[in-house]
């Protein structure tokens, strides 16, 4: 493999993520700070799936495949479900945090609203999200080594990368959706919400056949992106201002703080 490889796929994988850090968040400390403890409280939820994950092997029958497969199974779902817990609790926590910033502040509005919150720990949970699900896969890109070379499919790296892509934008929607569902206690959109990430957490089961994870998992991120514009207040008008550089920042701006 050579170093194209390893830096195209780095770019795809995070080159949206980074340009939405770049241009909406970086230069908001506040928005930082509530970034770094959304991307905190994903890597607890990694870690307490990961520990229970770790006990069911030990005790398990290494030798049965069937039975690896299936604790496999487990701590994928387990994973998930952690995650949307966590992300719950961390509404929560932003939800008491806002009150606090709001009583301490001179304004009567509060300093940050909930659906900057939602996109900003989105945004968090996709980073560690994407930086967990592909680092190791972009260090076996720098070789040595030939992928394919026993028949295998030559678009591991570049299918990892387009999938970690998705992954990152997908938190950063499900955290929108799922932060106006809990403010307007829809609990049907959680339900959506989590059902979606188990599905698209199934769909990498599928690989090596990268068509049926890819596909499915890009159709979902588009849906749930429809889903989160509508969410944050989007409407044809904004988005042709925001495609005509008339309005870069609506997403955060062109609407009123809650």
């Amino acid at each position: 493999m050579t170093a194209a490889v390893f830096f195209g796929c780095t770019f795809i994988a995070f080159g949206p993520a980074i340009a939405l850090f770049l241009f909406t968040i970086a230069r908001d400390p506040l928005r930082v700070i509530f970034l770094i403890a959304g991307a905190f409280f994903w890597l607890v939820s990694l870690l307490l799936s990961s520990l229970v994950w770790f006990i069911t092997v030990q005790i398990s029958n290494k030798e049965s495949t069937s039975q690896q497969k299936g604790l496999l199974i487990f701590g994928v779902v387990l994973s998930v479900l952690l995650q949307e817990t966590f992300r719950f609790g961390y509404y929560k926590l932003l939800k008491k945090a806002n009150e606090g910033l709001l009583a301490l502040s001179q304004e009567e509005t509060m300093p940050i609203s909930i659906r900057q919150l939602a996109y900003v720990s989105g945004l968090g949970f996709g980073f560690m999200s994407g930086a967990f699900s592909v680092v190791n896969i972009l260090a076996d890109s720098a070789g040595p080594g030939t992928i394919g070379i026993h028949g295998d499919s030559q678009h591991y790296f570049l299918s990892s990368a387009f999938m970690t892509m998705a992954i990152i934008l997908l938190h950063m929607f499900w955290g929108v959706v799922f932060f106006e569902a809990c403010e307007k206690k829809r609990w049907w959109s959680v339900g959506v919400v989590v059902i979606s990430h188990l599905l698209v957490s199934c769909l990498t089961f599928q690989n090596p056949q990268y068509v049926g994870s890819l596909v499915p998992t890009y159709i979902i991120m588009f849906l749930m992106g429809m889903w989160a514009f509508s969410c944050a207040g989007g409407s044809l008008r904004n988005l042709k201002l925001c495609l005509t550089c008339k309005d870069k920042d609506f997403l955060l701006a062109n609407h009123r703080p809650r």
